[in-house]
């Protein structure tokens, strides 16, 4: 009888395993004005000082402002809107885009108001405003009496766009304990339109800031 040949060991050879490609950090400018992700904040100045976004649009949701956005933030705003409320939540813009001229006005009422130093904690000198860019805006709850207030994080509004604003490309621009990396406050009603991809990038590492994400100087005053 024949004895059955004897099988050879088969080494199994590895499949290696997918790789997820890096974050590309350099997408887009954090320079130009123009750019998604620029970062404005008391060591970096909007350039030019009374710069203008191209393709603002008005938009027709409930405000207390004029809602006036860059065209792909106000689209994503449509967006989160319109989640927002199929969810029983009533969003409302405090207000959006500023010019140059307009944040003068606000920055010399809070002063007048509180004192510069405390104006300085509250909003952006003239020229340093995220609001200049078009990409900001400031969202108050349309069942508390909680607007441009801490207490805006507990309500029903502030609590869904916690959950769920990065989804639709939005960034909480000022988080709670990062004042001397931002130089403002606490603000959980000011959100900043990144865009899908660095907004879930972001979200990855809760409370973090754009200077800490791109690895810049801390602002917590501005430059003398």
């Amino acid at each position: 009888m024949q004895m059955p040949l004897a099988t050879e060991a088969i080494t199994p050879v590895p499949i290696p395993a997918p790789t997820v490609a890096s974050f590309d950090m350099t997408m887009h400018s954090i320079d130009d004005a123009d750019s998604l992700w620029v970062v404005a904040d008391k060591r970096r100045r909007i350039q030019p000082k009374k710069y203008v976004p191209s393709g603002l649009r008005t938009l027709d949701v409930p405000h207390t402002y004029e809602p006036t956005l860059r065209d792909d933030a106000a689209k994503a705003y449509l967006k989160m809107f319109r989640a927002a409320k199929a969810d029983g939540i009533n969003l409302v813009v405090q207000s959006a885009y500023r010019s140059y001229s307009t944040q003068v006005s606000v920055y010399n009422g809070w002063v007048a108001s509180l004192g510069r130093k405390a104006a300085d904690l509250q909003s952006a000198r003239p020229g340093y405003s995220e609001h200049q860019t078009g990409l900001s805006v400031d969202i108050a709850s349309a069942t508390a009496g909680c607007t441009i207030q801490a207490c805006f994080s507990r309500t029903p509004e502030g609590k869904w766009l916690t959950k769920n604003a990065w989804r639709f490309g939005w960034h909480l621009r000022y988080p709670n304990g990062k004042t001397s990396i931002t130089g403002y406050k606490f603000e959980p009603w000011h959100w900043r339109y990144v865009g899908n991809d660095l907004a879930a990038e972001l979200n990855r590492t809760p409370q973090i800031t754009m200077e800490e994400f791109f690895g810049l100087p801390a602002a917590p005053d501005y430059a003398r």
